[in-house]
This record gives structure tokens, C-alpha cells and sequence, in this order.
């Protein structure tokens, strides 16, 4: 059965995997605390006394401890160790590894807490009562790795007996995703679910829940024969039959799996390597849509199947074929949804919204980050891209809000949404910080949308960009470059400029080029410039042009970046768009790191400001935090701390404060102080006299390199999230992104000159 992804990723040794799981601190959980625990007043809320309010609100009210406790997030991954992955039973102690995985997955890719259970015995009755009791403990329980019939039985009985999901993946989820896969086979192929003939061969757990959600998504029960290792389960079977079994007998002359596919259209394997041969595929329909699962190896290899059928559609459980059937695309957005709507159980109806919105995400158009897990080779919806991958970053908004709304919808869900478009902006800010940051200029710009130049307009990621700008509903978005280059490019990609709101503008053909012409050669006529540089820069370079429809009015903003480095790009626009008067121009970087959103100035501009600009910078950094929503509380960083040691860079930053005490500016600053002085409360505590209420929002460096420096190695050493440098101080928005960003990366950038066009 294909599911996890440890069993079905790149191939490692060993020693390799025993050095994984031992080096540090052993094994791949840990306990962190979400409230701290510095002084004596943190212990006496978190424990005694403090402790005892929530205790008698929850006594109360049990409802409550979703509030007061991390129940509402918290799901319990639970085996016995009878069926570990392919192999066998191994017992409960040797299945902790990959229960701790499991609870690994549930983080990385839903911000799901997880604790991992594993329980001695092979008794279910035991287990049962093992497991019942712990319900006031978790929003959820995921059953893993027990084997048949006692998986059933455990299920049901728990099911029945507890107020909370309780989800055997082995069993649903390898069933949501391939029916996810087959939804869209079925559309490539053009096949109706009603008259479509399965054969599931693989009576165990995963086959029997596969078989019961395709009845319950619209699988005619008569076209559906299940076949085992004893042949076809038909009606009058005695031979190794169980009620699992019986329930999906049919009333069939097959006997054997080869007679069963004899015009059969689909092959759903859950079974062992070899139990498909290549007579048997060669007598399937037309079009056969053949989901060999076996893990680790499937029912018959992809190779196998192209030797003799052109027109077969292949899915696996392995990441190194197409359409890989990984139950990480499931379950933990599955439990996402139903805990955010505190469902009393994971039912059909959520299942199949589950598949549904996994099938619709494969047919749309492909971000980058999607791409990149296909080493660059951008996937298209059809016979090879069914199902979507692991890592796209859309799956954490789409399949739990189906989930939830199917929860809603289905009468399970304790606790309503109210807001659906709220909590898929939400779920995304769950994933990606960025999300939650850049929402609310979203919001707004989708409020007033605005007319943005992609300068680079004949680069794949920005034509992509473009598309999602106009998608997303931001405003207009202009590609600009050679028509035919952007078409012809855009059909090699499979991407559709055929879009309400996107336009394309060849700068050499436009009738604004000579008006374009005149501004700039009064700029710079006496800069060195002849009228016919002015002319071959507006026929020629794209960023000259972008800039001058933006400063004639003939757009709101620019993004550019992608072909050319930062300051040449800056360069480019600035001999056409000044800064704003009394505001200078420097680089915004934003840092969210750990809950806390720290800007940091200046990261593009100045490379050794003298004290006059530092002060600038300052003030203009100040003005954007409060655009962006944050009262600033700026702290003018250097290698020393209020004079010791003393330095002749420090010098300038003491300078600068005394310069912004007298224009007697309206925001908190002080100065000069290290890093650690500004951002830790304990370090500034020494320090009573500083004037900052709190740890600074807004660092200005002393330096270029500095800033530029810190910023990259904590986006480098990682569980940091780096936006910019943004551009701020111009008299008209231009966003620069780095060298060979991504589509997502761009738009953000268009949204953030979209935002900065109101203001």
C-alpha cells in the first residue's frame, strides 16, 4: 500500500537513516513551551495558583479547554505495531520511529500538533479500552500500522465510543488520495464514474475503505470487483471471507484477478510486486487507468506498462514516477479542518470534499514552488500530473477549508466558520508567515485595485505573476516586451494570457514613445545624454519605459528584477522617478522570525551613511512601519552599546540620535546599542534610561553591509522568513526583486508597489 513518505522517497542507506534518527537529541519530537517561563510571575500563572482559573472554567464547561489547553490542536497518532509500513508485525516499541514521523508531518505541513502512542498489545478489546480513555486529551486520534481485520473492529468501536475524529489512515487516506487521482483519470479520459469497471485487487484495510468512498462518491456498486489472494470476492464465496469482505461481494463468473480485468478500465493495486502482469494490462479498455500502490515496490512498474500500452494512465506510491499517491497530500489537512471546526468525527462527506479539492487543485496552473519538486520540469494537468505534490504550498488552504465546509455542511462541526474567506487567508498564514503579513495590503489593494508594469514581461515566472496578479483580483497587470516572444513563450509554458485585466505592450511599437522620449531626454539632457540614448533606451530597455508610464500616469507601479541585479535596476528607474520631497530612498527589509515581524533598515541603498542619512533613514523607516500597521520603536544599531566600546562608526548612530532629537520626531528611538540590547527585554533591562517601551520593531544598521549581511544569513540559516528589500522613499512605486525570483515572490512584490500606490 502506498503511503507514507518514508518508505517511498529517494533511496538512502542505513547508516544514514540510524545516524538521522541519533545525532542530536535522539529520536524527532520534542516539548517547546508557548508561554513563557522566565520569572516567578510566568510559574505562578502557568502552574500554581494561576493554574486553577482554568480548571474550574473548564469543570464548568468542558467545551472551554479548546480555549485554555492545546486540545483544539492536538491529535494523538496511536499503533499497535502490527502492520508497519511494508513491513509486518514488528510490535509497538519497534513502530515509534515512524509514529514520531507521522507526528513530524502533522507540524511540518499542517501546524498540527501531534503526540505519538504506541500501544502494547494485539488484543482489540485492550486497545479499545486503552485509547477511549484518552479522549479528554486530543482533538483527534489518527490510528497508524494495525494490521486487518483488527483495524476495523478498532475503528468502529472507537468511533462509536468517542467524541472526537478517529481516522485510520492506512485506511482513508490512501483512499481519499487515489480517489483524488482517479477523479481526475476519469476527466483525462473521459469517462462517466457511474459506468466506469474497477478491480481492487487487495482486500486488506486500504482496499476495502478505497472501494466503500468510490461507492460513496458515485461508483456503481455492480462495476467494482474486489479481488484478493484467493481470486474475485463474488457472492457464495466461503474461502477466506470476512464480513469486511462479504459487504462488497458481486454477483459476478469471474474468478480469477486476470478474468476480472478482462475490459476492466481501472486497476486500483493495494497488493504485492508482481500481482499485475503484463497479459493482464494488455486485456484492460482502452485508456486503462492502472494505480499500482504496493509499497515499496508496486504491482507491476511503470516501464512495464509503457512497453505495451501507450494510453495507460500511471499511478504509484512512489516519488520517483509520476502522479505519486502519498497520503501526506491527506491526512494532515484532513484533521486541519475538522479541528478547526471541532468535528465530532471525520465523515464521507468530508472525505470526498477532501478528494475533490485535491483533484481540482491538479488541474490548475503550477506555482514555482511546485515546480521546483519536479527539478525545474513544470508539471500540466493531464496523464502525468493527476495528483497534486507534497510540497505545493496551496494544499493548506484548500483541502481543510473543504473539509471544515463539509463538517458545517454534514451537521459534525461543534464550531462554526463564519468568515470561509478569512480562514483560508488564515490556513496560509499557518504555513507561510508571509501570508499573514502581506494579507492585509491584499485587502486592501483588491479594495482599490491598481495598474502594474511587469517590466520583464517575456520571463516565464513573470508572465505567471501576471496571471496570478489578475487572479487574485489586485488590478491590472502589463506585460511588456515582444508580442510574439510573450505568446510564443507562454504556450510553450501552457499558461493562459487570454485574461480580462492583462494587457501586453511592446515598448519598441508603442504611440507613447516619443512623449516617453521627451521626458526623459529633459531629465537627462544635461546628464550626458543625447536624445538618441534617450530614444534606444525607451525602444530598448524596459525599465526606462516601465518607469516613464508610471511617472506620466499611464500605470501606478512597477516590479522588476527578475533579469537584471538590484542596483542596476535601480539605477534604471531612478533617472526617470525621484524620491518623494524631504524623503530619502533606502531598502526595507521585513523579518518574521518566531512570532515576531521585525523591519530592518537600510538593506539596498546606502552603502556607508554618515549620520545626517542615518537619521534619514530612520524616519523614513518609521513612515513605512506605520503604513505596514506597526508603531515603530527604532533602535540605531552598532557593535557598541551606549558608548563602550567606542568606535568611530558608533560615533555617527550617537550622532544621529542627537540629529533626530532636535527635528523632534513623533516615534520612539534611541541608540546606538547592539542587537541584542534592542530585541531582548532581559538585555535592555540593564539599560534604564533607554527610551524604547519595548524590544524594537525597526532596526536601522549602521551600514549597508551590515544590514544586508544579517538579513541573508537569517534567511539562509532558516526559521526565519525574509520580504525585500522593499523599495521605499520614491516619489512613485517600484518594487525590485532579486535575480531569478519566483512567480510568488513577484507577486507579492506587485501587491506591495499596488499598495504603496495609495499612499
Amino acid at each position: 500500500m502506498a503511503r507514507k513518505t518514508e518508505s517511498s522517497g529517494p533511496s538512502v542507506s542505513p547508516e544514514e537513516a540510524l545516524e538521522f534518527h541519533a545525532m542530536g537529541r535522539p529520536g524527532k519530537l520534542e516539548i517547546v513551551a508557548t508561554k513563557p517561563m522566565a520569572t516567578q510571575r510566568d510559574l505562578s500563572l502557568a502552574y500554581s495558583p494561576g493554574v486553577a482559573v482554568p480548571v474550574r472554567a473548564i469543570a464548568e464547561d468542558p467545551s472551554r479547554a479548546f480555549d485554555y489547553t492545546v486540545r483544539g490542536n492536538m491529535v494523538a497518532v496511536i499503533s499497535n505495531g502490527t502492520a508497519i509500513l511494508g513491513l509486518g508485525n514488528l510490535g509497538a516499541l519497534a513502530s515509534k520511529p515512524v509514529m514520531e514521523g507521522k507526528a513530524v508531518l502533522f507540524k511540518r505541513f499542517a501546524d498540527v500538533d501531534s503526540i505519538d502512542l504506541e500501544v502494547d498489545t494485539e488484543d482489540a478489546d485492550e486497545f479499545v479500552n486503552c485509547v477511549r480513555f484518552l479522549g479528554p486529551s486530543f482533538g483527534g486520534i489518527n490510528l497508524e500500522d494495525i494490521k486487518a481485520p483488527e483495524c476495523f473492529i478498532i475503528e468502529q468501536r472507537l468511533r462509536e465510543l468517542m467524541d472526537i475524529p478517529v481516522f485510520h489512515d492506512d485506511q482513508h487516506g490512501t483512499a481519499i488520495i487515489s480517489a483524488a487521482g482517479l477523479i481526475n483519470a476519469l476527466e483525462v479520459t473521459g469517462r462517466d464514474m457511474k459506468t466506469t469497471k474497477m478491480v481492487c485487487n487487495g482486500a486488506g484495510a486500504a482496499g476495502i475503505a478505497c472501494i466503500e468512498l468510490m461507492k460513496a462518491m458515485g461508483f456503481s456498486p455492480e462495476n467494482i470487483t474486489l479481488c484478493d489472494t484467493k481470486g474475485v470476492v463474488f457472492q457464495g464465496r466461503t474461502e477466506g471471507m470476512n464480513q469486511w469482505k462479504s459487504a462488497h461481494a458481486v454477483k459476478t463468473e469471474a474468478r480469477s484477478l486476470a478474468d476480472a480485468l478482462d475490459g476492466a478500465d481501472v486497476f486500483l493495486g493495494l497488493s504485492a510486486k508482481g500481482a499485475l502482469t503484463p497479459a493482464m494490462v494488455q486485456s484492460m479498455a482502452k485508456n486503462p487507468i492502472i494505480f499500482a500502490m504496493a509499497n515499496p515496490d508496486p504491482e507491476i512498474a511503470p516501464e512495464e506498462v509503457a512497453e505495451i500500452r501507450t494510453d495507460a494512465i500511471m499511478a504509484t506510491g512512489r516519488s520517483d514516477y509520476p502522479n505519486q499517491v502519498n497520503n501526506v497530500l491527506g491526512f494532515p489537512y484532513i484533521f486541519r479542518g475538522a479541528l478547526d471546526v471541532r468535528a465530532t468525527t471525520i465523515n464521507d462527506e468530508m472525505k470526498i470534499a477532501a478528494a475533490r479539492a485535491l483533484a481540482e487543485l491538479a488541474r490548475q496552473d503550477v506555482p514555482d514552488d511546485v515546480a521546483a519538486a519536479y527539478q525545474g520540469n513544470r508539471p500540466k494537468f493531464g496523464p502525468n500530473y493527476i495528483i497534486p505534490v507534497p510540497f505545493d504550498p496551496r494544499l493548506i488552504s484548500a483541502i481543510p477549508l473543504a473539509v471544515a465546509k463539509a463538517a458545517m455542511e454534514s451537521g459534525v462541526a461543534r464550531k462554526p466558520i463564519l468568515d470561509l474567506d478569512r480562514y483560508a487567508q488564515e490556513l496560509s498564514a499557518r504555513r507561510d508567515p508571509i501570508a499573514s503579513t502581506l494579507q492585509r495590503i491584499y485587502d486592501r489593494v483588491r479594495r482599490q485595485p491598481k495598474r502594474i508594469v511587469f517590466a520583464e514581461g517575456e520571463e516565464e515566472q513573470v508572465m505567471r505573476a501576471a496571471v496570478s496578479y489578475v487572479n487574485q483580483k489586485l488590478g491590472t497587470a502589463i506585460l511588456l516586451g515582444r508580442d510574439d516572444v510573450i505568446k510564443d513563450n507562454a504556450r510553450n509554458a501552457g499558461i493562459d494570457l487570454n485574461k480580462p485585466g492583462l494587457e501586453i505592450i511592446n515598448a519598441r511599437l508603442s504611440r507613447r514613445n516619443g512623449i516617453y522620449t521627451d521626458y526623459l531626454y529633459e531629465r537627462m539632457q544635461r546628464k550626458g545624454f543625447l536624445f538618441r540614448d534617450c530614444q534606444r533606451l525607451i525602444n530598448n530597455d524596459r525599465n526606462h519605459f516601465a518607469a516613464c508610464m508610471v511617472a506620466l500616469g499611464d500605470a501606478d507601479g512597477i516590479v522588476t528584477g527578475v533579469t537584471r541585479n538590484y542596483s542596476t535596476a535601480l539605477d534604471d528607474v531612478r533617472r526617470i522617478i525621484d524620491a518623494k520631497p524631504g524623503h530619502r530612498v533606502i531598502g526595507v527589509s521585513i523579518v518574521l522570525a518566531r512570532g515576531r515581524t521585525v523591519m530592518v533598515a537600510d538593506t539596498a541603498v546606502h552603502d556607508m551613511p554618515n549620520a545626517e542619512q542615518i537619521a534619514d533613514i530612520a524616519e523614513e523607516a518609521a513612515g513605512f512601519a506605520r503604513r505596514m500597521g506597526y508603531e515603530p520603536r527604532i533602535a540605531m544599531l552598532a557593535y557598541s552599546t551606549f558608548g563602550h566600546p567606542q568606535g568611530e562608526r558608533s560615533e555617527r548612530v550617537q550622532e544621529a540620535v542627537r540629529i533626530l532629537d532636535k527635528r523632534r520626531v513623533d516615534f520612539e528611538y534611541d541608540g546606538e546599542m547592539a542587537a541584542d540590547v534592542a530585541l531582548n527585554p532581559r538585555a535592555m533591562a540593564q539599560y534604564p534610561f533607554i527610551r524604547l517601551t519595548g524590544p524594537a520593531n525597526v532596526l536601522v544598521m549602521p551600514a549597508f553591509h551590515s544590514a544586508s549581511i544579517s538579513t541573508k544569513m537569517l534567511q539562509e540559516l532558516g526559521g526565519s522568513t525574509v520580504i525585500g528589500p522593499l523599495l521605499v522613499g520614491l516619489n512613485k512605486p517600484v518594487q525590485i526583486v532579486s535575480l531569478n525570483a519566483k512567480d510568488s515572490d513577484i507577486v507579492n512584490m506587485a501587491a506591495i508597489a499596488a499598495y504603496t500606490a495609495g499612499n
